[in-house]
């Protein structure tokens, strides 16, 4: 159907400008300051200024043309020179330009060479050359050469330029006599949509069909007023066919057809080939690429080929898809704006390969010029390689979606690249990631099909991604069945398909037919992809992308399936909200995250956090006042089909779901077409020699309002207000715009204000959502509240996040690159400067930490005239009753007569953590260093105080420094060491809970009772942790109360066991209390004892189990104060008062029970079990209230006492016949008679089974293993009432006891019950084995 201008209503034109840029003849050779100091290499090689040297139409209103910005990003190298003896094959590529207003224009440049017939221009190049030529044949070096980087430092002319004309360094050699002279040219689209097929053909082809001679033809003017003025972008839904130059001057203009998706039903416009991006990089680098952005790291591509890297950065946005990328977006970085690589923002940046910033480095890997590798994902698309970031975690169902995107690509025929991934493991800056083994599992992993081999690049496929899909696979040395080799998943079918076949043909051979004249490719044909040509490839290619994005998304659609209820709606009007919006919060995190799947919440949590996730949820806010975002539609919109598709028991499912297909993979044909250009220049040149550096004016003037084809020249973009946290400022498109115009230093300062202001806010908001989300989880935690709490995942997210940012901050405004963490590198030369100012004083041990199994022996070593004379008679420290009350929490403790030797306070020296963490020989990297240091002064409270002392070396600071630094900034440096401050009102345990494996030093101080403080036994003590580890048991030294031992990182401390081997004429020992200080963190536990240890005194136990509580007032709610132990004789609490007491227990382990598994470790049941006013002392008063022995027999029975002898009882009760047990002295009938002898049965067990276990527990110990072995077994309660019914009850306890009155019998049994409905699982240290 043909239309003409008028009956076409369309959004805007399809083109707005076409440029011509290039060399201006008038202005001569300019040397391009803006790309640096070239003065080092060949004039050929160097980079020269270029203009735009012609533009039409002049302006459009809504798009206004910036001559900088086109020109610097048309020649991105700037303006070439070559010989005849270079290639000069034209070259594509495409650019984006992102608007103040953070919208986007797309552009298309075609880069040429032409013959110079300028002398002039000529005469130039060649004195320049010879100025060049003559310094190195005298040795001098060129201006800004660096030594050793090139051939070119020999003393006379270089034999590469005589001896091999065409290759290496003579192809930078230009002789006026010999040599042509080229210069490059550009000819460019501006277009506000990217359809990059058609800018290509229509670039390249006016380029190839310019007259050269006399012939047909039409004039370039015809072709560009065509697509200027005449062809617009066709409405959502249509499909347009329009017209190209064609290949040859003599041939009829192409028609070609461009579609603009009509949403939601269908994607938006995507026309790059997501076919090209993954037969370039591979699936596994792919999911891997995608993972980075999606969590907002800083993203670099790096390719010889500047269309590749606007084509993979365009293709990995899209298929964030219902998301978008609001931070820093150049895929195409100039070289006049290489300084913006130091921005420490998220930003995705593509670097040509030849550039100045990047440069290969003395052992081969290459160096780029950044700030800070911590957080950096770097792509080299032509290798291909990636560089992972540190910590990466893994994207939800990782490998089914490997899987079904390896299958997507099979099915059309797409090619892996041959190398994947085996050169995925090359180094960069010198250290390979096959060591780096610090952080999580997926941060140096990159797994190719069935190999996955944790932290290493160099996983290979078993199958050449090359082959056909019924290829044999490759020979390998090792066995088929060798675990080594495992067939890849991406091929695993085609060995299935090929021993199918052959089943058949063995078949068909033994019913004695002859087939081995048939030939190969018949029983076997070789899956052949067919050639297609332009147009079908560009079709197929289209399917294709629809094929994957709906992939893409609907994994999206799967993983926030019901994220609808999560959103907070708010409950004021529009203005309202978006002035507030920035102290809302607009979804409920918690609620989500606790219904996903373990496993996922590392990922999850980190997303959830993300610039382009929030934006989402304000645009799902936003569509209450009828403000509809076009890729939230489209998302929406497929997340109701999936419901329906599932219907209501589908929707909680946890699996993985592929793509279920749908209609819109369709390539429309042509609804609407717009006339093929017409000769605009009545007397136009017969041929032309080179391509015009300047189009006729008048024949491309803008044709009357009344005569344009469009309504408007205006698209307007979706909601731009929805850029959060991200001013104008802040994006380098406006940024590179900016600068284009006015590459100043005062223009340079303007942007580096912003960044210091975006970071110092970036700064407050993480320190403020860290207080409140830890705040608020120590208010439920003491409260025991009932909520689900996911405050693992969520603070080790946000320290994660606090370790980048300090990342950040420490790598802008960096004078030099000096490793991949600039933070640790001020560290260490802040180190190595107090060493040289300390060298002439005496050492302190306490201060040198060389490694971790040394700390105590340092410290010990500079207590040793305090320690060496001490013994256990602590009666000669009589001064020391102050420092005990300094070290026990008030009220710990009521005796302070007998406080213990204090232990000497550790350095709070910034040069000493850093020693420990630098002994850690688990970490591998600078930034793993860096990371462990952070978290080890945010668990001391030291960070914004170590921070301080860093900063405090102005003269280390400039010297690393620009002045236009954020640490150099000394109000916004003090604010943020300010926001810092805060964090030391709560606790953390990010380096204790992190680094579970590293050996650390432990110190143990014992405190003896002045009675008995000296003891001729054997002593040893065992100490348990958070993290699930015992020591063994530690023998304690002779003649010293304190001694230092290593081991594995224990986490919190929760249990200590103490005891000794009874030998010796004295081995009775009173033990007062005993602490345990972590020689690294400095965490420091006491463990209460207040009792006896040996044969014939107090309940004769030899050893002890007792539980840890911090010191120093610190806050854990894991760990409550405890109180003095309670012993048989002292006084009894009323059974009222027992019977709350009791309560409040069995409520604090129903809700430690459902708290998350996060929360639910082993240490803190055994507080709540066995801690001083956990349930098992709680007991014991219930026991004890109307115990009569004490009183009849004076101190030598206990509870266990009466435990046992109604053992015996029950014992001669299953003796016996049920009919006689009336008379046996247990009174039960015969309903209860199998119940009860089932119980007396486990009862008789049980205590048989502690006896022999627990031969040198004192009876106290035993009867609390009773207990705790008892609930673990649910047989507490049902216990009770046999117990109650025996002659032994009523021989030792009187009337009014829990076990005789009938109302506290039914409450103690009632209260106990419900604990039966949990597993209780109870630390190693505890069940001695049982």
């Amino acid at each position: 159907m043909n239309m003409s201008v008028s009956d076409l209503s369309v959004g805007c034109r399809f083109a707005d400008y076409f440029a011509i840029c290039g060399l201006d003849f008038d202005s001569g050779l300019e040397p391009d300051r803006l790309c640096g100091d070239n003065l080092h290499i060949s004039p050929l090689d160097r980079s020269y200024k270029g203009k735009v040297l012609a533009h039409y139409p002049d302006n459009i209103h809504s798009n206004p043309f910036d001559e900088h910005a086109v020109c610097m990003l048309c020649l991105p190298a700037g303006l070439q020179f070559r010989t005849q003896k270079h290639s000069l094959e034209p070259k594509f590529h495409s650019f984006l330009v992102t608007r103040e207003n953070a919208s986007r224009y797309y552009g298309f440049s075609l880069i040429f060479h032409e013959e110079v017939r300028n002398r002039n221009i000529c005469s130039a190049m060649h004195t320049l050359q010879a100025m060049y030529i003559t310094e190195l044949s005298s040795g001098q070096t060129p201006p800004g050469h660096r030594r050793g980087s090139a051939k070119e430092t020999s003393r006379s002319l270089p034999r590469s330029f005589k001896l091999a004309p065409h290759t290496g360094a003579a192809l930078t050699y230009y002789d006026i006599t010999k040599d042509k002279l080229y210069v490059a040219k550009s000819i460019a689209l501006i277009c506000q949509y990217p359809y990059i097929r058609v800018a290509q053909l229509f670039l390249e082809n006016l380029f190839r069909s310019l007259p050269r001679q006399p012939g047909p033809g039409l004039s370039p003017e015809s072709y560009v007023y065509n697509l200027l003025y005449e062809v617009p972008v066709p409405l959502p839904g249509q499909a347009l066919r329009l017209y190209v130059p064609p290949s040859e001057p003599h041939l009829d203009p192409v028609p070609v057809v461009i579609r603009m998706p009509n949403p939601p039903e269908e994607l938006p416009l995507l026309d790059y080939p997501l076919r090209v991006m993954f037969s370039t990089l591979g699936v596994d680098c792919v999911v891997q690429l995608f993972t980075c952005v999606l969590l907002e790291h800083q993203v670099l591509l790096r390719s010889s080929d500047y269309n590749k890297l606007m084509l993979v950065a365009e293709c990995i946005v899209s298929l964030l898809l219902p998301f978008s990328w609001a931070h820093v977006y150049v895929p195409i970085l100039p070289a006049p704006l290489y300084h913006f690589l130091d921005a420490p923002v998220p930003f995705v940046m593509g670097l040509h390969a030849d550039s100045v910033a990047m440069s290969i480095g003395p052992n081969g890997p290459r160096n780029i010029a950044l700030g800070s590798e911590a957080a950096l994902c770097l792509v080299d698309i032509d290798k291909p390689d990636i560089q992972l970031p540190e910590e990466l975690p893994i994207l939800p169902h990782r490998t089914p979606f490997i899987e079904e995107l390896n299958h997507i690509l099979d099915k059309h025929q797409i090619q892996r690249p041959e190398t994947e991934p085996t050169k995925l493991g090359v180094p960069i800056n010198g250290t390979s990631y096959r060591h780096m083994n610090d952080g999580m599992s997926s941060s140096c992993t990159l797994p190719s099909g069935g190999l996955r081999r944790k932290h290493s690049f160099h996983d290979v496929l078993e199958w050449d991604e090359s082959r056909p899909l019924n290829a044999s696979p490759p020979a390998s040395p090792a066995s088929p069945a060798s675990p080594a080799a495992p067939a890849s998943p991406t091929r695993r079918g085609a060995p299935r398909r090929i021993d199918a076949l052959q089943r058949i043909v063995d078949i068909v051979k033994r019913t004695g037919v002859n087939i081995d004249d048939v030939d190969s490719e018949t029983v076997m044909p070789t899956t052949k992809k067919k050639i297609l040509n332009d147009e079908d490839q560009y079709n197929e290619d289209i399917r294709f992308n629809v094929t994957i994005r709906e992939t893409f998304l609907n994994r999206f659609v799967h993983m926030f399936l019901m994220y609808e209820n999560y959103v907070i709606m708010p409950d004021q009007d529009r203005d309202s909200w978006l002035s507030s919006r920035e102290s809302m919060v607009n979804f409920d995190k918690a609620s989500f995250l606790s219904d996903q799947p373990q496993r996922h919440r590392p990922f999850l949590s980190r997303f959830l956090e993300t610039q382009m996730f929030a934006t989402l949820i304000d645009n799902k806010i936003m569509g209450n006042w009828g403000e509809y975002d076009a890729n939230l539609q489209v998302f929406e919109h497929r997340i109701k089909i999936v419901r329906r598709r599932l219907g209501e028991g589908g929707l909680a499912t946890r699996g993985y779901s592929v793509w279920a297909g749908g209609a819109g993979a369709g390539v429309r044909a042509a609804e609407l077409e717009v006339g093929a250009p017409a000769e605009r220049l009545p007397h136009r040149a017969a041929y032309y020699r080179a391509f015009p550096a300047r189009l006729d004016a008048a024949a491309l003037a803008p044709p009357p309002a009344a005569d344009r084809r469009t309504n408007s020249l205006k698209r307007i973009k979706n909601a731009k207000w929805q850029v959060k946290d991200c001013p104008p400022e802040m994006l380098l498109g406006d940024i590179g715009r900016r600068l284009s115009t006015e590459v100043t230093p005062a223009a340079i300062a303007q942007n580096n204000r912003a960044f210091v202001e975006k970071l110092l806010k970036e700064c407050k908001s993480k320190t403020k959502r860290m207080l409140v989300e830890k705040m608020g989880t120590e208010e439920n935690d003491v409260s025991l509240g009932s909520e689900v709490s996911i405050t693992g995942v969520e603070e080790s997210t946000m320290i994660a996040s606090l370790c980048d940012l300090l990342e950040r901050l420490w790598s802008h405004g960096l004078q030099h690159k000096m490793g991949k963490s600039a933070l640790w590198m001020h560290l260490v030369n802040y180190q190595e400067l107090e060493q040289c100012s300390n060298s002439t004083k005496p050492i302190d041990p306490n201060n040198l930490t060389p490694d971790l199994s040394s700390v105590g022996a340092e410290v010990e070593a500079h207590q040793a005239s305090g320690s060496a004379n001490r013994s256990r008679d602590s009666s000669r420290g009589g001064s020391r009753d102050s420092s005990r009350d300094r070290l026990s929490n008030s009220g710990t403790l009521e005796r302070k007569a007998q406080a213990p030797v204090p232990l000497r306070p550790l350095p709070e020296s910034l040069t000493f953590d850093m020693r420990n963490v630098q002994a850690m020989t688990d970490i591998k990297t600078e930034i793993g260093y860096a990371r462990a240091w952070v978290r080890l002064s945010l668990e001391k409270k030291l960070l914004s105080k170590h921070l301080r002392e860093l900063l405090a070396d102005t003269t280390l600071l400039r010297s690393q420094y620009k002045r236009t630094a954020f640490l150099r900034c000394e109000e916004e440096r003090e604010q943020f060491l300010y926001h810092l401050l805060t964090l030391n009102a709560v606790d953390y345990y990010c380096f204790t809970n992190t680094y579970p494996t590293t050996k650390l030093p432990y110190r143990v101080l014992i405190v003896p009772s002045r009675k008995a403080s000296q003891t001729t036994a054997n002593c040893w003590l065992s100490i348990s942790g958070a993290n699930g580890e015992s020591t063994p048991k530690i023998p304690i030294p002779r003649n010293t109360n304190e001694f230092v031992f290593h081991h594995k990182n224990l986490g919190i401390l929760s249990t200590l066991r103490i005891g000794h081997d009874n030998s010796g004429l004295s081995p009775r020992w009173l033990l007062d209390q005993v602490y345990v200080r972590n020689e690294v963190t400095g965490h420091t536990y006491t463990f209460p004892c207040n009792r006896w240890l040996g044969t014939g005194v107090d309940d004769g136990s030899t050893e002890r189990l007792v539980v840890a509580a911090r010191v120093r007032g610190a806050r854990s709610p894991r760990s409550p104060a405890p109180a003095p132990a309670p012993s048989p004789t002292a006084t009894h609490l009323s059974t009222s008062t027992i019977q709350h007491m009791i309560g409040d227990c069995v409520n604090a382990i129903v809700k430690w029970h459902y708290q998350s598994k996060r929360e639910k470790d082993a240490n803190s049941l055994s507080v709540l079990l066995c801690g001083e006013n956990g349930l098992v002392k709680c007991l014991e008063q219930a026991f004890l209230c109307g115990f009569k022995s004490a009183r009849l027999f004076g101190k030598n029975l206990f509870i266990w006492d009466f435990f046992a002898r109604v053992k015996d009882e029950f014992k001669m009760s299953l003796c016996d016949e049920p009919s006689a047990g009336a008379g046996c002295g247990v009174a039960y009938n015969c309903r209860q008679d199998q119940e009860h002898r089932a119980i007396w049965r486990c009862y008789c067990h049980l205590v048989d089974e502690i006896h022999a276990a627990g031969r040198a527990l004192g009876k106290d110990g035993k009867f609390q293993l009773f207990i705790c072995l008892s609930l673990r077994e649910h047989w507490l309660h049902r216990m009770l009432v046999p117990m109650s019914l025996t002659r032994v009850t009523a021989e030792m306890y009187e009337e009014q006891s829990f076990l005789r009155k009938r109302g506290l019998l039914t409450f103690l049994r009632q209260i106990l019950e419900p604990l039966d409905e949990f597993d209780i699982v109870l630390e190693n240290s505890l069940t001695q084995g049982i």
